[in-house]
């Protein structure tokens, strides 16, 4: 009995470990990944949030995670104070990665 008791938790354990993982982050065939990134971006000479898969005009400052700071007008001062300012089709990511995105994920919708 007591044998079956632990073979039956084992078996719960194991099926609950697997019904909690993440499957947001799947790749597609293509090899790429259908969560879009969270990132902050210069679309049309405002910038804008994505998050969650939703895009918002920036109202506020915000800090990543970084300690890099993006201003609502576009600048970004690192911590170790370089600025910059964000120009149209770039991106920043919430771990302070820039990149530019092409032409297709820059033009509006």
């Amino acid at each position: 009995m007591k044998k079956l008791l632990i073979l039956f938790a084992a078996a719960f354990l194991i099926s609950a470990g697997v019904q909690a993982q993440d499957t947001s982050k799947h790749k597609t065939t293509t090899g790429k990944s259908t969560h879009m990134k969270d990132c902050i971006m210069m679309k049309d000479g405002k910038l804008m949030v994505e998050k969650n898969g939703t895009t918002s005009e920036m109202t506020q400052d915000m800090t990543l995670s970084n300690g890099t700071v993006v201003m609502k007008n576009g600048t970004v001062k690192t911590k170790d104070g370089k600025t910059m300012t964000l120009k149209e089709g770039q991106c920043i990511y919430m771990d302070g990665k820039i990149k530019t995105m092409s032409s297709e994920k820059a033009k509006p919708q």
